[in-house]
This record gives C-alpha cells, structure tokens and sequence, in this order.
C-alpha cells in the first residue's frame, strides 16, 4: 500500500516539475487533498508572510466592522450597571438602542478604535500566527494540532499590547452610546474617541488605557487558540470530505469558520464579562469627582435660567430612588429629566455608594476573584450575560473573517504582491 503510493506521488510528480509554473500553480498533482489528507499533506500549502497578514487584516477589519452593532448590544448587556438591567434579550436591546440612539452614535459607537485595533491586531495576528506555526511544524517538530493551539496564543499576546488600549476606548464609548446621552447612564460622556483618549489619560493616568490587559488575555488568549485549533481541524475534515483535486466551497468554508468562532465565543464567555466589567468600572475616586463637578455645573446652569442664583442653586439632590429613564410625570418633566440627569453613575440603585455594572462593583485585576465575585452575587448566569449576541458575534465574524482571508490568499496567489510567476515563487516561508 505505501510503496503503490508513493509510486503514485511520483508519477503525479513527474509531469507537474516539467509543466510551467502557471499550471502547477495548486494544482492537484502538487497540494490537493487526498481522500485522507494527512497533517503533513495539509500543512504543504502555504502563504507568504505578508500574503496572510494582508488578508488577515482585511478580512478581520471587514468582520469586526459588519458585527460591531451585535458587539455593541453585547457590551451593554454585559457592562450594564442598572437594577434591573435595562438590556434583557438580543433582539429587544438591539432594537431599543438602535430606536433611541440611532445607528452612528448608538450602534456604531465606538467603531472608529474598534476599526483600529482590528486591522493593526489581525495584521500582527496572522503573521505571527503563520511564523510560529510553520517554526513549531519544521522546526521544532510539534504535532500540528499541538501547533494550531499554540500558535494562537502566542499571536493573540503578540497583538494584545496594540488592540487592548483600543478596546478599552471601544467598551466605554459602547457603553455610552451618544453624546450626553439621556437614555442610558453608564458612567462615561466623552464628545469623541479623541476625547475619550485625553479625559482618561488625564483623569485616570495612562496605564487606565491598559485596564483590563489581564482579563483581556484571559479571553482572547483562549479564544484565538480553540478558534484555530477548531479551524484547522474543520478545514482538514472538509478537504478529506470534497475529495481530491476538489474546492471544499463557500458554503463549508463559511461553516467551518462559523462554528470554529461560535463555539470559542461561547466558551470564553465567562472571561468576556471579567474584561468588560473591569475595563468599563469607574474609579470610586473619579467617579466621586466627576459627580461634584457636573452638580456645580447643573446648579449654575439652574440659577442662570431662573434669574435667582441663591435659592436654585440649593436645590436637593435628585432622589436616589428615582431611575433616570422613567420620570414621575413624563407629560410634563421629561424634558427636565434627561437633561438635568447627567450623573458618573447610575442613580437607580437605592443605595448612595458607588455600585456599577448590576449587583456589585468587581474591584480586583483578578480574573479568578472577579469570576468567584460575579458567581457568588450572581449566579452562574452572571458568567454567561451576553452570551446570546456574543455567540452570534463570534460566529459571523470568525466566518466573515476567515472566508474573506481564503478568498484574498487565493487572489493573492493569482495576482502575487512579490516575486514568482502566479504566486507559486512566494509560496512558503516568504
């Protein structure tokens, strides 16, 4: 049997070296699948270098961008710091906050870092994910499986010191939603990323930018090696299953990259929550501050339209008890009402500390604590909040993603960046 293959290979072989290069180009004399295609078999084809980055970068920006609205809707489930949450259900927050928020400021809020950090975090990605997968492969001689897995963690910590510092300016300004916005308080009120940018490194110092930094690789670290390892496994099964010589289809390559991205998202779920809470939690201190300055402001502004500064000006404080998006007469003070309601923190809870995100603030860099913290108070379906569009998120994106990237390495190999007739003088370790 291996000596009747192997005289198989060689005849294959044979015509395809005297061939031109535009017809050994993938043919399946050369790198298609056979019907069992083997770990080896499957590792021969291979993009350049800067092939896959490209195609990682956009395929990945072209992804984050189409289900940014879905990770909006999952933030704010997550993030939420109302009794009760506001956001309940995928389809009924998403429709509340597209109906009082609109698209651009609502939806889409914080796209613009968001689109940063994934077109540089995905370039970085997918090159370091394609060197350290080939060295763990040739060189150091580890099953490829293994490699897959490792290979993914090692690419998402390459990345990470890019893409946390704009996921912390994506989560909060998510959280926000628009400017001064009279439908949600979530802590924050920044005018634009720009702003966002300034106010925290002043207010809370530069290394707030890296809030969250342990968490966030606490979830991506995972995420990236089970979607990987998922990934290559599928992609394997699909080629043994179309045959040899033959395209698996949009239809698999689409699966395979759903379902390897789903069942990440959902997996790493528990972490998503930690990382969101931590990264969107004010400092008690901040908060305290923020709150002062905004009531003077409120109190001047008051005493300006009465013309009697000294009697508006020692207006009572709104009633703790009160939640902000449901005034007591909404025929007539809700105008009043969210305009006036401008506070750091929500108001809804009837006690007077600092507690955000739901039941109680995490308050640790911990992920372990935070997770024990959250299931304590909350339950096992405290770890899961979000996990509706996060599944959702995860599954088109990871599908969106991959797919454009296969479609781009192949148009790559038509049409090469650098050297090589047809793309075949870049194949490999480019």
């Amino acid at each position: 049997m291996v000596l009747a293959r192997v005289r198989r290979m060689e005849e294959e072989l044979r015509p395809d070296m005297s061939s031109s290069s535009s017809n050994s180009k993938f043919s399946s004399t050369t790198i298609s699948p056979t019907q069992n295609v083997s770990e080896d078999e499957y590792e021969e084809s291979r993009p350049p270098y800067l092939h896959a980055m490209l195609a990682g970068g956009l395929g990945g920006t072209i992804g984050d961008m189409l289900m940014h609205s879905l990770d909006t809707v999952k933030t704010r489930q997550q993030g939420d710091p109302h009794l009760p949450p506001k956001y309940t259900s995928m389809g009924t927050s998403y429709w509340t906050i597209m109906r009082q928020e609109g698209v651009g400021r609502g939806l889409y809020g914080g796209w613009l870092p968001a689109f940063i950090g994934s077109f540089g975090g995905t370039l970085i990605f997918f090159g370091c994910y394609e060197g350290s997968k080939r060295y763990l492969i040739d060189t150091a001689g580890v099953a490829p499986s293994v490699a897959y897995f490792s290979s993914g963690f090692v690419a998402d910590l390459a990345a990470s010191p890019l893409y946390v510092p704009t996921e912390v300016l994506k989560t909060r300004l998510q959280l926000q939603g628009r400017w001064n916005n009279p439908y949600f308080t979530s802590g924050y009120n920044y005018r634009s990323t720009y702003h966002a940018l300034r106010t925290i490194i002043r207010t809370e110092g530069l290394r707030e930018m890296f809030s969250g930094y342990k968490a966030t690789l606490f979830r991506d670290l995972p995420f990236s090696a089970l979607q990987f390892a998922f990934y290559e496994q599928e992609q394997k099964w699909a080629k043994e299953w179309a045959g040899p010589g033959k395209d698996i289809g949009l239809a698999a390559e689409i699966l395979t990259g759903a379902t390897a991205g789903g069942m990440a998202g959902v997996i790493t779920c528990p972490m998503d929550v930690v990382k969101t809470r931590v990264q969107t939690e004010l400092d008690p201190e901040v908060a305290a501050k923020a709150r002062e300055e905004r009531a003077r402001k409120k109190a001047a502004a008051a005493g300006g339209g009465a013309g009697s500064g000294g009697t508006t000006s020692a207006k009572p404080p709104p009633d703790p008890h009160a939640s902000p998006h449901r005034p007591t007469n909404p025929t007539t003070t809700t105008t009043t009402t969210t305009k006036n309601q401008k506070l750091p923190i929500s108001t809804s809870s009837p006690s007077t500390t600092l507690k955000q995100h739901g039941q109680v603030p995490l308050d640790t860099e911990s992920v372990i604590k935070a997770l024990r913290i959250i299931y304590r108070t909350e339950g096992l379906a405290g770890w899961f909040r979000g996990v509706g569009p996060r599944g959702v998120w995860t599954s088109i994106q990871s599908g969106t993603m991959l797919l454009v990237y296969q479609k781009l390495v192949k148009w790559f190999e038509v049409h090469p960046l650098i050297g090589g007739e047809g793309g075949d003088g870049v194949r490999g370790y480019v």
